[in-house]
């Protein structure tokens, strides 16, 4: 869960263990180990996570590893077993902490600031919990999409759904008058709604109120009439929908073709409106589609360079998505090491360009490298494979996972190519 663009579930949440608190914590801890914690801190650092941790006699260490494994279920079963909490004393939690209100000057003052700055008309809010709750919802209610593109329509991260996530950005922009070019409320939008059984009006404000993916997905199957097994379908459907007559299809290709030529995949709505929130930002998100492969020698002739280019444009727009980049990228490292160019340097230089070529002039690549060095660097990197038994344990156990026929794989180009095919396939598949 990424914390920079939505808050964790409400403290009054009882999600997990049926604790307040709990479900709270376990985004806060999963948001910590994936970096993506933003302005929230965890743990020990954290005042509502230090009282749960004590009631439960757990320590945050324990708690994260433990979230970082298990789903919700799981994770609720681990933490009643682990803390041995009966229900009268759970029950007792609960109560105390959902009526819990300040106890000294600063926590008022804080909850006083809240309710100034976002809510003043409100005179209920008086409760520790009610003050978080406000100040999660003032700080992430406006989306602003004339500064970044809504979620792509494959994300599922809302009741499994394809397009609601998206459609709950643009709600959220719609209610802060904040859509730039996007529409709320556009066929794909109608066609979700009219599954669902939701009014526009109904869902922007169920959007603007829960700001959680979790909460906001629990809310959407909690008020629909649809059966959670006719979903699937539905997806389905969804996801291929495209233009239905050869005017529209004919109109759509000539569309793509203007922003990306060549691009002859491009034939569902879905993908198109993935290329233009790119086009239209400018940007590179790893989060609809992989990076150039790590084979692709198309920019100074030296392989994985082109794909380093990528993650590294998506780095500075905040969509790197699950790659790893730079420093924590074993391949960016060696990569960089051979262009002698330091992480920064690299960094500053993809600010300072938009295209590769551009690229390339800025930073002199290749640098005066010989064809034969180059030559030597692509030998070396794209045959580069684990070195000793436990990492091949590990490369072993990630191939399977994509792959179990893949037996043949022994590099980590292999596996990086097969993480793409096989991750962005599942995505747009619904697995």
């Amino acid at each position: 869960m990424d914390l920079r663009r939505q808050p964790p579930r409400k403290p009054s949440n009882r999600g997990v263990a049926g604790i307040v608190g709990i479900a709270r914590m376990a985004d806060k801890a999963r948001a910590h180990d994936e970096e993506t914690l933003g302005d929230f801190v965890y743990g020990e650092d954290s005042i509502l996570d230090r009282i749960c941790l004590d009631f439960l006699e757990i320590k945050a260490d324990d708690f994260a590893h433990a979230s970082k494994r298990q789903d919700d279920e799981a994770l609720g079963s681990w933490v009643l077993e682990s803390s041995g909490k009966t229900e009268a004393e759970i029950e007792e939690f609960n109560r105390h902490h959902l009526a819990r209100e300040p106890e000294d000057e600063e926590q008022q003052q804080r909850l006083k600031d809240r309710v100034s700055r976002y809510a003043p008309e409100r005179a209920d809010i008086r409760t520790i919990f009610d003050s978080i709750d406000l100040d999660d919802w003032g700080s992430f209610r406006d989306v602003d999409l004339g500064l970044r593109a809504p979620r792509s329509p494959f994300c599922r991260d809302v009741a499994g759904i394809y397009g609601i996530a998206r459609m709950s950005d643009k709600a959220r922009a719609s209610k802060a008058d904040r859509l730039g070019e996007y529409m709320y409320n556009c066929p794909i939008d109608k066609a979700i709604l009219e599954f669902l059984g939701f009014s526009a009006d109904e869902f922007r404000e169920a959007a603007y109120q829960n700001l959680n993916d979790e909460e906001l997905g629990a809310w959407v199957l909690r008020e629909t009439s649809r059966d959670r097994n006719e979903i699937p379908a539905f997806n389905a459907g969804l996801r291929h929908m495209g233009p239905d007559t050869e005017e529209k299809r004919e109109k759509f290709r000539k569309a793509v073709e203007e922003i990306a030529p060549g691009r002859a995949e491009i034939t569902t709505h879905f993908d198109r409106l993935d290329l233009d929130d790119e086009h239209g930002f400018q940007t590179v998100d790893l989060s609809r589609h992989p990076p150039r492969s790590p084979y692709d020698t198309s920019v100074g002739g030296i392989a994985c360079f082109a794909r380093t280019i990528d993650k590294g444009r998506a780095n500075l727009s905040d969509t790197l998505g699950e790659y790893w980049y730079g420093q924590d990228s074993g391949i960016d490292r060696r990569l960089l090491e051979f262009l002698e160019l330091t992480a920064e340097a690299f960094e500053e230089a993809l600010k300072d360009t938009s295209t590769d070529a551009d690229l390339l002039e800025r930073i002199s690549v290749p640098n005066g490298k010989s064809e034969s060095e180059i030559a030597d660097f692509n030998d070396t990197i794209t045959k580069l494979g684990p070195a000793d038994e436990k990492v091949w344990t590990w490369f072993r156990r990630q191939i399977a996972q994509l792959d179990s026929s893949r037996t043949d794989a022994t590099t980590y180009f292999e596996l990086m190519l097969l993480s793409d095919q096989i991750t962005f396939a599942r995505l747009k598949a619904g697995v």
